[in-house]
């Protein structure tokens, strides 16, 4: 278990990928941000994308879902905010995104000598190593394992 202080500014992880298809981003769509070029192929071919594509919330919870994969070791107990969400490019039925993480600060708490924070930066980039999307994220992690 990697624990606060195993942590160090200037880390770096990369994921694995994680590919989207056509019907996962009309499913997601549907369900959770139903505009026409997320959920209708057709539609979309005339909207300022060209072509169907997945919400940037989708794209956002599969850097998440690739980030606890990527992070399964940490002693994370809770997620505590996110900053300079930005949305670079479009995700794409097919396209293939993975998720390169930085560790760019780290501070302990205050309040509870057992844990700290840690703030990350994240990439995700497509199979063309294009920006997709980016944000910094802050979590609460464990200091030392349980006694």
């Amino acid at each position: 278990m990697q624990f606060y202080d195993d942590i160090s500014i200037g880390d770096v992880r990369h994921s694995d990928g994680y590919t989207v298809s056509k019907s996962e981003i009309v499913t997601f769509g549907e369900k959770y941000d139903p505009q026409p070029f997320h959920t209708d192929e057709d539609a979309a071919e005339d909207s300022v994308f060209g072509g169907l594509v997945a919400s940037g919330w989708q794209t956002a919870a599969i850097c998440m879902r690739l980030h606890v994969e990527s992070s399964e070791e940490m002693a994370t107990l809770a997620g505590v905010g996110v900053d300079n969400l930005r949305w670079r490019l479009p995700l794409r039925p097919g396209d293939t995104l993975r998720l390169r993480t930085e560790i760019i600060d780290k501070r302990r708490s205050e309040s509870d000598p057992s844990r700290g924070f840690v703030t990350t930066r994240h990439e995700g980039l497509n199979q063309g190593d294009e920006l997709v999307i980016s944000y910094e994220a802050t979590a609460m992690v464990r200091r030392e394992a349980d006694e």
